[in-house]
């Protein structure tokens, strides 16, 4: 039977200091492949590489800011340096801004497009050229459940949030199109209610909250740390060799109420 084996390709993930992008690049890890890690946070980027190094691949730490174009054209260019070439790349920077239209600044509003949507356009832009080169490229573009739903509480309106994760989508699915003939995938995960430093603080702090949530899932409850990794390491790997353009949703059935 197939498994998922990665060892040889280099990764890269976006927004790994923490939460999601660092279970990720364990996973990643843990699968064989070398992993190059971007965030602001220069010094939780090296705790996590620290302990990707310990299972035994190579891992670095590249300060990256996803918003801006210069810092993303720098960290590509340093992976390559040090490694030579990249075939995975997992987009998942993202912040989440709450208020809807009628609250939000237009600050606000840029300051959660930048980093969702015009970061993935920055990676991509100088991460594809390389997958071409090498005809070959895994593309995962982090979502979101809210793309498809949305909270009618005050306190999580988010609508930047569902805006910015609903464009991924289209994204992925434009991406998908034009470089499949360069043997490049490009996916999505969108994750549901998990645990993370974004959720930790506001969320997870809320007992009604989760109640509700816990509610209208179908399977009782937030998703744990590590659970969305299967669907990453499926469009990470060659198991995906002839799937493009698709998303799944990884929210325990939440988006089926």
């Amino acid at each position: 039977m197939q498994t998922i084996n990665l060892s040889g390709k280099i990764a890269v993930v976006s927004g790994a200091s923490s939460g999601l992008g660092a279970d990720a690049a364990r996973a990643y890890a843990e699968a064989g492949a070398d992993v190059a890690l971007f965030a602001r946070r220069r010094d939780k980027l090296e705790s996590v590489a620290k302990e990707l190094t310990g299972i035994g691949v190579r891992a670095i730490a590249v300060a990256c800011d996803v918003t801006d174009e210069q810092s993303v054209k720098d960290a590509v260019a340093e992976v390559i340096r040090v490694f030579g070439r990249i075939d995975i790349l997992l987009n998942n920077a993202g912040v989440a801004v709450c208020g809807g239209v009628t609250t939000l600044t237009s600050e606000d509003w840029d300051k959660a497009f930048n980093t969702n949507l015009k970061g993935m356009f920055f990676t991509g832009k100088y991460v594809i050229p390389h997958m071409i080169a090498q005809n070959y490229g895994k593309v995962v573009n982090v979502s979101s459940v809210n793309a498809f739903i949305a909270d009618k509480n005050d306190i999580f309106i988010r609508h930047t949030y569902n805006a910015s994760k609903a464009g991924i989508l289209g994204l992925t699915r434009g991406m998908a199109a034009s470089y499949g003939r360069y043997g490049i995938t490009v996916n999505a995960v969108c994750p549901g209610l998990f645990e993370s430093e974004m959720t930790s603080g506001t969320l997870f702090k809320s007992d009604a909250f989760l109640r509700a949530y816990s509610e209208q899932c179908p399977m009782g409850r937030p998703g744990h740390r590590g659970e969305e990794a299967g669907p990453v390491l499926f469009y990470s790997s060659d198991l995906s060799s002839y799937v493009t353009g698709q998303y799944t949703i990884v929210d325990g059935g939440t988006c089926l109420v």
